[in-house]
């Protein structure tokens, strides 16, 4: 069962549209970790210095939430690992296709009132309900 987390909730999000905001400022980047990540596969743009810090920040960040605050992020995965490769799979798919992730489309494209973005979050999110139905109350799964 999910905990609902409405602080922390709120906090995460306004962290991450602060970066988001703070990256536009001063690098003129949209936030998409996929974007970023592309960066630092070689061959290496010239800009992975601000991508390798990003993603650095990305990981330590709630290391460090964790080791001074003592909150253990609690996971568990019904889900066997065969299914969830194919799942990173499928998304990794659908994230070429779609031209971006969620966060470039939803957190940046969204803010920016970009019309490809909000149709983009759009399919997102009715596909993550569906896919959800599917598995839940059609196939009785996990």
């Amino acid at each position: 069962m999910t905990e609902f987390t409405p602080w922390l909730s709120l906090a995460g999000g306004g962290l991450i549209g602060l970066a988001a905001v703070l990256l536009m400022a001063f690098h003129g980047r949209i936030a998409g970790m996929t974007g970023i990540l592309s960066g630092l596969v070689p061959p290496f743009s010239n800009d992975w210095g601000w991508r390798a810090a990003f993603l650095v920040g990305a990981i330590a960040a709630p290391a460090l939430v964790v080791i001074s605050s003592g909150y253990a992020i609690p996971f568990e995965s019904p889900t066997p690992a065969p299914w969830l490769i194919v799942g990173g799979l499928v998304v990794g798919v659908g994230v070429y296709l779609g031209s971006g992730c969620t966060s470039g489309h939803g957190v940046c494209g969204m803010a920016r009132l970009s019309p490809r973005s909000i149709v983009a979050t759009l399919t997102f999110m009715a596909f993550t309900a569906l896919t959800v139905f599917i598995i839940r109350h059609l196939i009785g799964g996990f």
